[in-house]
């Protein structure tokens, strides 16, 4: 599928300032991804539908090992996984961050190295855990001490299983509350300031099943300051020292997490990843270099920084409602493939295309088919005041936390994902279907 750009058009580059790098304007309003006409993409494969560029996926993969050339960057698969995503990440050199069974049965039959993927979570299943060992997944990230016992007999007499310890520092950071896993008041991790941690350190060095390779730690989501991830890495270091000191062990590895911010709307601040990249460095090497330690293996687990930007979501206007001063643009999708703005109340920048429109802008609220008065999808956006039934409404930064956390919310069924690349648009996940869901229903 090729489309025609208009190369002396204005590039329109603050408002699409966080769209994939390859959009380009289209004559009449239209806008093209990857060479791809967003018009186009909706009448062949319908509405909603998620917009996913492989070149950006790529880049933005390669910008992380370009950043951080000395450690191992874990695509972090909760935010979007497919076995194309599996494919790219793995090309392109980057290790996985899995949290489940379902994640990583997915990555190691699409071909993903078991021994580059870590494992990890709260509240590991039986079935996650045998999964695991079964594929010989790299490292598994302790979260408790019930799971020291239940991993060790599971590893079996003669086998040996490397592990992490996930640490929770004491540092607040994060886009939300509910997004905050580097504080004592969440359901993540071992406490550096009870003695939680050092406890099940020790617990694990008596574990002749078990060989401990490092420390986890994971400070919250949507971060964009570099300080607290210098915070951590300093406490993270502390506790590497006394682990030396009290029992005589030197771990090489040291896993960071993820969790760093983008911008969803232009202006937004997103967070410097040459210069966290550089600062976590200096500080790593200094701080051993006080603590009289080797410096070790740094990881970090990137997932929405690297797919996020990558991904536009599509959708139809099914109504327009003018209520006092209000006016709902309600479309085709909502709440059951973005909840993000219902629970972390998430901001969108939506965009007409594939009409150009001469009507001045209104400020509007973009909402969705559900039965819910919180499905919002965007509140308070400024859109043209023709709008009317019919028009496509694009939605930039799409790509994380969508179609991972999308729902079967009134049976309406989980939107397709179209990959465009090089003026070609292809599908990587069908979309969900009423036969779907009649053949998981096998009740009389």
């Amino acid at each position: 599928m090729t489309i025609a750009v208009l190369p002396d058009m204005p590039a329109d580059a603050g408002e699409l300032s966080v769209w994939p790098a390859s959009t380009r304007p289209l004559p009449h309003g239209g806008l093209s991804v990857g060479g791809v006409s967003l018009t186009e993409i909706a009448e062949r494969f319908g509405t909603p539908v998620y917009v996913l560029d492989e070149g950006e996926v790529r880049g933005r993969c390669r910008t992380y090992r370009d950043a951080f050339p000395d450690a191992d960057v874990l695509y972090a698969a909760k935010a979007f996984l497919s076995r194309a995503m599996v494919r790219w990440v793995q090309a392109e050199g980057l290790g996985l961050d899995v949290c489940s069974a379902g994640e990583l049965e997915l990555a190691v039959t699409t071909g993903f190295p078991p021994e580059r993927i870590v494992l990890h979570g709260n509240a590991k299943s039986p079935h996650d855990l045998e999964a695991a060992l079964r594929l010989g997944v790299g490292r598994i990230v302790i979260d408790s001490p019930s799971e020291i016992a239940r991993i060790a007999a599971a590893v079996g007499p003669g086998g040996r299983q490397k592990v992490m310890v996930r640490v929770v520092p004491g540092v607040s950071a994060g886009g939300h509350d509910k997004i905050r896993t580097g504080t004592e008041d969440q359901k993540f991790g071992l406490s550096l300031t009870d003695g939680g941690a050092q406890h099940v350190v020790a617990r694990i060095l008596g574990q002749p099943r078990l060989e401990l390779t490092g420390l986890h730690c994971h400070i919250g989501s949507q971060i964009s300051e570099v300080k607290p991830y210098l915070v951590a890495l300093r406490r993270m270091i502390g506790l590497m020292a006394r682990i030396r000191d009290t029992h005589g062990v030197v771990l090489p590895e040291l896993d960071m997490g993820g969790g760093h911010g983008i911008a969803y709307r232009p202006g937004e601040p997103a967070l410097d990843l040459t210069a966290l990249a550089r600062r976590m460095r200096t500080e790593l090497v200094d701080g051993c270099a006080a603590a009289g330690l080797p410096v070790p293996r740094l990881a970090v687990e990137p997932g929405r920084a690297v797919v996020g930007p990558a991904g536009v979501a599509l959708y139809r206007v099914l109504a327009v409602k003018h209520t006092g001063e209000n006016v709902f643009v309600a479309v085709d999708g909502g709440m059951s493939d973005n909840p993000r703005p219902a629970l972390y109340g998430v901001r969108y920048a939506p965009r007409l295309v594939g009409r150009h429109s001469t009507a001045g802008p209104r400020t509007a609220t973009v909402v969705g088919r559900h039965c819910e008065a919180g499905d919002i999808l965007a509140s308070d956006v400024p859109l043209p005041g023709d709008i009317r039934p019919g028009d496509l409404l694009a939605v930039p930064v799409a790509g994380a936390y969508q179609l991972s956390m999308a729902s079967g919310y009134n049976l309406v069924g989980r939107p397709a994902v179209v990959a465009v690349h090089e003026d070609t648009a292809r599908l990587l996940v069908r979309r969900e279907t009423l036969e779907d869901h009649r053949r998981r229903d096998i009740g009389a």
